[in-house]
């Protein structure tokens, strides 16, 4: 650890901030950036010195005072020494920044060409009285394009008596050509006990009292950064002249305490909306901003998701390491699904917020959000339940019917509900009576048994094929599933619709009808009344289908004419071909396994010749007006038919 800090002499009458006062004069007060001060030391002492170096990593984190300690040891009367003498007149002019050796330049003020052309002029001339000419640079990503450009050669090649320095938080932003010419160094953010250790120092030296607790929430305030912590430190102590105390570092940096954040947490957790916004209310009252607010809480559940995955008490950034365990009891409670998606919400919430001037609203919404949320968790759990259960499509199937494809995307509508672990064998057996194998257990299907909506149970004997097991790949299929039995293709459910209107099941709801001859008569009517239960759009490609053939009992292939390659290729989009398997499965009261093909001996019919007539050009414009594809556009954009134009031969 560094020795204890020296604070430089001031003036009566001219206060130096203690951020400035207590700035590292060594390399052995540098604080969290000892790979950089050990890299530097040893290249002094190997006389292994770059010509120029970047310095890169977050503000307040030590970049332009490591600069101007290695320039003190590069220009150092009796160096160049990784130990200069601070006493001297050289390093004491380097740390009050007025060498006329070391210059020191602001590259977001000074950034064109024409102060590079300055700088560049200046290379040339040798150092006054010390060792080198050093330049550094902060900010240097600043510059322009062209001002890059005409340092480059200066950079490579430099006169030995230069050496230049950079200071940047954003390396991205700076040429390649620039990067490949410099020895790197990144500095890391300081951790939390480092900037504890180094505030007590100071506040020792300040003959000033504070609680350690009070000085580790302004530590994790900072964020890794050492100067915004020592900038806070002097705000907070201006403030309480008596000492620190954790609510005096409360009030001044309008902040919500531990106990506050964690009677916010547990509302969120009961999902008591309304407890929620008294107590966002009495923060806000207190003098927190919600914009400060919000970001507490993100942090606050940055550590409950740390905790919740079982990482150690060290890991908590936001949160002292006595919460540990009360994290991870509230997190367990939750889930890690859930948390995530609070996360995710609290972070879209700031990022409105500080664009808005409304932001304590945005923050009661998302709050009201956060305590609507379902138990994604207990959904996660059911979803690995039935994948552990084995790879039975039939249990995949009972998945995709109790989540949804809304949920499987991420995106829950409504609360879970409770699914079994595994589907018994029993259940999945044809008999007189029973469900076709390819269709769900009535037992296994909440939405179709349980929901409120439906007024009726599962005990009915209604059965939904789920859109996720509609059209399985071909040569996937169970061999049962292709050689159904009567008594299963004659399955009839009670009257009316298994799920209510809206459910993702609803639309492959089976319905009474004749039995299906699965001969080439047979699926020809299967697939004529399968149009008809189509949407216009999807009815419009399928009726283009030259021949339907039926290859066994429940598997038909769908061929189209050989040179409707496009068409076919739209058919086989998956929002295509759920569509045309849902109308066919339900109007055959049983799941059908559907191909595509092409028709070698079909051709689609001949266009019809443009017309020639001024009237029959305007009876084809009101033909095509009519087409249901035509007046979907219409509909959907607001739009007219001007004029038709033929295509072109």
């Amino acid at each position: 650890m560094a020795e204890s800090p020296a604070p430089q002499e001031t003036s009566s009458d001219k206060y130096v901030v203690v951020a400035r006062r207590y700035r590292p004069k060594n390399f052995g007060e540098l604080v969290g950036q000892g790979h950089v001060g050990q890299a530097l030391k040893n290249a002094i002492e190997t006389n292994r010195v770059g010509h120029a170096y970047l310095f890169t990593g977050a503000r307040g984190v030590g970049k332009t005072s490591t600069a101007r300690i290695f320039a003190k040891a590069l220009n150092a009367p009796e160096g160049p020494t990784a130990t200069p003498d601070n006493d001297s007149d050289i390093c004491q002019s380097i740390d009050a920044g007025e060498d006329v050796d070391v210059l020191e330049i602001d590259g977001a003020s000074n950034r064109g060409i024409d102060e590079i052309r300055s700088l560049r002029a200046g290379v040339g001339v040798r150092p006054s009285r010390a060792r080198y000419k050093i330049y550094i640079i902060d900010e240097v990503h600043m510059l322009t394009q062209a001002a890059f450009n005409a340092l480059l050669k200066t950079l490579e090649e430099p006169p030995p008596h230069v050496k230049f320095i950079f200071c940047t938080t954003d390396p991205e932003k700076i040429p390649i050509t620039v990067l490949s010419r410099c020895q790197r160094f990144d500095f890391a953010p300081v951790h939390t006990d480092q900037i504890m250790a180094r505030l007590r120092e100071i506040v020792d030296a300040e003959n000033a009292h504070a609680e350690d607790e009070a000085l580790r929430l302004i530590a994790r305030r900072a964020a890794g950064s050492m100067r915004d912590s020592q900038s806070l430190l002097e705000q907070v102590l201006s403030f309480s002249s008596e000492g620190l105390t954790v609510e005096a570092v409360h009030n001044m940096l309008g902040t919500a305490d531990d106990e506050r954040l964690s009677e916010l947490t547990s509302a969120l957790i009961a999902r008591d909306s309304a407890a929620a916004l008294q107590q966002a209310d009495a923060a806000i009252l207190a003098g927190v901003d919600a914009g400060q607010l919000g970001e507490q809480l993100l942090g606050h559940f940055r550590d409950l998701m740390v905790a919740t995955v079982g990482c150690s008490p060290t890991m908590l950034r936001f949160c002292s390491e006595s919460m540990h365990e009360e994290l991870r009891e509230r997190g367990q409670k939750w889930g890690v699904s859930t948390v995530l998606a609070v996360v995710s919400l609290l972070d879209q919430a700031l990022v409105r917020i500080r664009q808005s001037v409304h932001g304590r609203v945005l923050l009661e919404t998302t709050l009201i959000q956060i305590c609507q949320l379902p138990d994604l968790q207990r959904i996660a759990d059911a979803m690995a339940a039935l994948e552990a259960a084995g790879g039975d499509p039939e249990k995949k199937n009972v998945k995709a019917n109790l989540v949804g494809p809304d949920a499987a995307a991420g995106r829950t509508t409504g609360p879970p509900t409770a699914a079994p672990a595994s589907v018994p064998q029993a259940d999945r057996t044809p008999a007189s009576g029973a469900a076709a194998p390819g269709s769900v257990p009535p037992a296994a299907n909440p939405a179709a048994g349980a929901n409120p909506e439906s007024g009726r149970s599962s005990a009915s004997g209604a059965v939904a094929v789920p859109t996720a097991a509609v059209s399985p790949a071909p040569g996937n299929a169970s061999p049962a599933a292709g050689h159904a039995s009567p008594a299963a293709g004659n399955a009839s459910p009670a009257a009316g619709n298994t799920a209510p209107a809206g459910h993702p099941a609803a639309a492959a709801t089976i319905r009474p009808g004749t039995p299906v001859q699965w001969t080439e008569q047979g699926v020809g009517r299967l697939w004529r009344e399968a149009l008809a239960q189509m949407d216009e759009l999807t009815a419009g490609l399928a009726q283009q289908v030259s021949r339907v053939e039926c290859l066994e009992a429940g598997k038909i292939r769908l061929l189209f004419p050989k040179d409707l390659t496009l068409t076919k290729s739209r058919c086989e989009k998956p929002e295509q071909k759920n569509k045309i398997d849902e109308a066919v499965c339900g109007t055959a009261a049983r799941r059908v396994l559907i191909e595509l093909g092409f028709d070698p001996k079909a051709v689609s019919k001949p266009l019809a010749p443009p017309p020639s007539t001024t009237s029959e050009r305007r009876q084809r414009q009101r033909e095509l007006q009519n087409h249901p594809w035509v007046q979907k556009c219409m509909e959907i954009f607001d739009a007219e038919v001007v004029r038709v134009d033929e295509p072109r031969s």
